[in-house]
């Protein structure tokens, strides 16, 4: 995955990848959450920009640069809760973490959790001092 992320900053001139490709490879583990956003959710709201949840499955689904989309709100807050909870998991066990979209940049290409429209990572480390926020500030 490490790899990957550093290919994608290669190809879009982006250091940010490349950096956090060299976290990932520092790191003991990656989580990846992934959600089926471009399922309903039966709410209705409008939220993803069509008039109801009907017209939302309807609509063509396609990969933009790095996702699928339109996705729905609720499928979204719902990844974003996972997210919180899996991350404070790892910081009440002392394990260093952080919420990373290149991650599941990476992992989308190489076709990790294939069903999945969105992907987010999770890179997990122990060590004397986390790697993940003291770091050199490039995006």
């Amino acid at each position: 995955m490490a790899a990957e992320m550093e290919k994608i900053g290669a190809e879009r001139n982006i250091e940010g990848f490349k950096r956090d490709g060299s976290n990932v490879r520092d790191s003991g583990a990656v989580v990846l959450i992934g959600v089926r956003g471009t399922r309903k959710f039966d709410m209705n709201c409008g939220a993803c920009g069509y008039r109801d949840c009907v017209e939302f499955e309807k609509a063509e689904k396609k990969l933009g640069q790095d996702f699928i989309g339109p996705n729905c709100l609720f499928k979204m807050l719902d990844m974003g809760i996972a997210l919180g909870s899996a991350a404070k998991m790892a910081m009440a066990l002392n394990v260093d973490n952080r919420i990373m979209y290149r991650v599941g940049v990476a992992a989308k290409r190489i076709g990790y959790l294939s069903e999945s429209s969105i992907i987010m990572g999770i890179p997990l480390s122990a060590k004397g001092k986390s790697i993940y926020f003291d770091r050199p500030v490039k995006v």
